[in-house]
């Protein structure tokens, strides 16, 4: 049994914490304590995602997947750095969309072989005790932690890059058509939802090429989700135009032009930009009996570019693609959606918020700047809270507290510090 197309799914990602510094003092035999000779730690593993042409739909995450670069080693005796965490490289299929499931924005899309993007960045290690070396302080006792990193979850959306697109209700001879005219070979049988995933196939003209998807038949209601409906529709928003392919022997029953008007009318609830994509018109099935009574009423109501063909002998599928190119001619070429204004890494270092928990009486201050302070202070070595506390004074913390009404003895949580409000 055939595996199941899959073009949307969610991801777990998270890039490697940085190593913590070291604290080391040099040593002797006969001279136990020497400078300080703590080293940085490593940098934490970066998470990647590139293009794989080999790659043809979302299938290797069908059931989630938990992405995890490595952290950085902690930093070593005698000036030694900690080694890099490994990043992790995730490959998927060209034309993959990769969102921030919380906001929604675009990091990034993937169109083509090989292309490669940072999806999140490592952790700085931190620094080892002797880069705290002052000309007042000759021995600090303690070192930064490395910066951590949370994890985060992506959509990662497949959209077909195709340059025309081939559109309408099941069964009308989409795949029938990309069979005649490029090497495809889809599966085709005389029932609806044949075809249960796109198909792509490179149509050669002389000289010139297009690559052509046959889109899943859509119905009436698609753009609200009905049958197939947004799992697929997607995949036209790519194409440069549009072939709508129409039964117009009306032999299942069926109104060629009420089924025709139907499609257009899912497109222009879906996306006004879809359905503002250039068209032409294919009317299959023209050998059928009756289909002459049909082709002249459509012309009629019509005002689109329209070419008779018979998709199973290839009838007309000449001029088709001659009609094809014209458009395409006329057509800037195809570029990837571009990247929102967005990136994983740790908030400002100077940014900080003041909370109050009315019932306990308790100020809690959070925010980058105590982010910062928490890799850097070490409670229990004086330089280092002296090193906190000026800071705070410094960056106005002491201040905004003063201002929103924090009294005398009042507790102050910041970071995992707890200390008593003193004037």
């Amino acid at each position: 049994m055939a595996s199941l197309f899959t073009d949307k799914v969610k991801i777990t990602i998270k890039a490697g914490d940085g190593g913590d510094g070291m604290n080391s003092f040099k040593s002797f035999k006969g001279f136990a304590n020497g400078g300080p000779d703590g080293g940085d730690g490593g940098k934490g593993g970066d998470v990647y995602i590139v293009g794989d042409k080999d790659k043809g739909d979302l299938i290797d995450f069908r059931y989630g997947g938990s992405f995890k670069a490595g952290d950085g080693e902690r930093g070593g005796t005698n000036n030694c750095f900690g080694k890099g965490g490994a990043d992790v490289t995730i490959a998927v299929p060209l034309g993959t969309l990769v969102r921030d499931a919380e906001t929604g924005k675009v990091l990034c899309d993937v169109y083509a072989d090989g292309e490669k993007h940072l999806l999140a960045r490592g952790g700085s290690g931190g620094k080892g005790n002797v880069r705290f070396t002052t000309a007042r302080r000759h021995a600090p006792h303690f070192a930064q932690k490395g910066q951590k990193r949370q994890p985060h979850t992506l959509i990662l959306e497949l959209k077909v890059i195709a340059d025309v697109g081939l559109i309408g209700f099941p069964n009308v001879g989409k795949s029938t058509l990309l069979s005649k005219i490029s090497a495809a070979k889809p599966k085709i049988a005389n029932y609806h939802f044949t075809t249960l995933s796109p198909n792509l196939g490179v149509v050669k003209f002389y000289d010139r090429s297009f690559v052509a998807a046959d889109i899943p038949g859509l119905i009436e209601g698609a753009a609200a989700g009905a049958g197939l409906g947004h799992d697929f529709l997607r995949h036209i928003e790519r194409t440069r135009m549009l072939v709508h392919v129409v039964d117009i022997s009306g032999v299942e029953g069926r109104d060629p032009l009420e089924d025709f008007e139907k499609i257009n009318a899912e497109l222009a609830a879906y996306s006004e930009v879809l359905a503002s994509r250039p068209q032409i018109v294919a009317l299959n099935k023209c050998d059928i009996f009756g289909a002459e009574e049909n082709i002249a009423r459509f012309r009629e109501r019509c005002f689109l570019p329209v070419f008779t063909i018979e998709a199973i002998t290839g009838k007309g599928t000449r001029e088709l693609i001659e009609g094809i190119f014209d458009v395409l001619e006329t057509l800037p070429p195809a570029e990837p959606i571009p990247a929102d204004e967005f990136e994983y890494d740790a908030p400002r270092s100077d940014e900080f918020f003041i909370e109050k928990d009315e019932e306990e009486g308790v100020w809690y201050v959070t925010g980058g700047l105590i982010d910062m302070l928490e890799r850097n202070v070490v409670l229990s070595d004086p330089d280092s809270m002296a090193y906190f506390q000026k800071v705070l004074k410094d960056k106005g913390v002491i201040r905004a507290l003063t201002e929103r009404g924090v009294q005398e003895d009042d507790t102050i949580v910041v970071g995992g510090v707890e200390f008593a409000f003193k004037e």
